[in-house]
């Protein structure tokens, strides 16, 4: 598992705007070809929502597999929810943004805000992470009892050498990096300064829209 920086890092987590990151990274090897890392996932700006979010992320790898799973519970029914991990392409540890990252004072910590904190996308967790698409593929829908797991297994050869070829960094250093949730319903009241990356809002990530 040379792919895979092993020291272990602490950072606290997220669900901005509807957006939930990681607690915790716990890491566990049993030998050099296996390793798993798991998020423990909290919400951030859990007064949009009124949901208690809460969840799980995880990185198993087990030779040239690796495993991508997240149960999430307390998100917003009914909706479409894209989910990557976020981090500095010049190998900074990434952490999740605190209340000083609300930088226009508005009361929400939104996308745009989590950038210095948290860095740019990089990975999605979609039908096709390897393809480093993230405004494309299919990403989970949560159900009526906000809730949904999501699971897939890729190469990780192939998504190293994908990751490799797009942010010039030959590692995929998981516990640098922080894992995001996106979405919150539209009829979400929230002030016209909430940003995010597309003319939709900030109720959206992207290019996020509700089902």
């Amino acid at each position: 598992m040379r792919k895979f920086n092993k020291t272990v890092r602490n950072a606290t987590a997220a669900l901005a705007v509807g957006t939930v990151t990681m607690l915790a990274w716990v890491f566990a090897a049993t030998d050099e070809s296996k390793a798993v890392y798991v998020a423990h996932l909290q919400a951030m700006n859990g007064t949009i929502t009124g949901l208690p979010t809460s969840g799980e992320a995880r990185f198993s790898a087990v030779g040239d597999e690796l495993t991508i799973s997240v149960t999430a519970h307390g998100v917003p029914p009914n909706l479409v929810h894209w989910q990557h991990f976020h981090g500095f392409a010049d190998n900074r540890a990434a952490s999740c943004p605190g209340a000083a990252a609300d930088v226009n004072g508005d009361g929400i910590i939104d996308l745009i805000e989590t950038e210095p904190a948290a860095g740019t996308t990089m990975v999605p967790f979609n039908d096709n992470p390897v393809a480093l698409d993230v405004a494309h593929g299919t990403y989970p829908k949560a159900s009526e009892a906000a809730t949904y797991t999501y699971r897939q297994t890729v190469s990780l050869k192939g998504l190293t050498a994908a990751f490799a070829k797009a942010f010039n960094d030959p590692t995929l250093d998981l516990d640098r990096r922080v894992v995001f949730i996106h979405g919150v319903v539209a009829s979400s009241q929230l002030p016209s300064s909430v940003a995010s990356l597309d003319s939709g809002g900030g109720h959206v990530a992207y290019r996020l829209r509700p089902n």
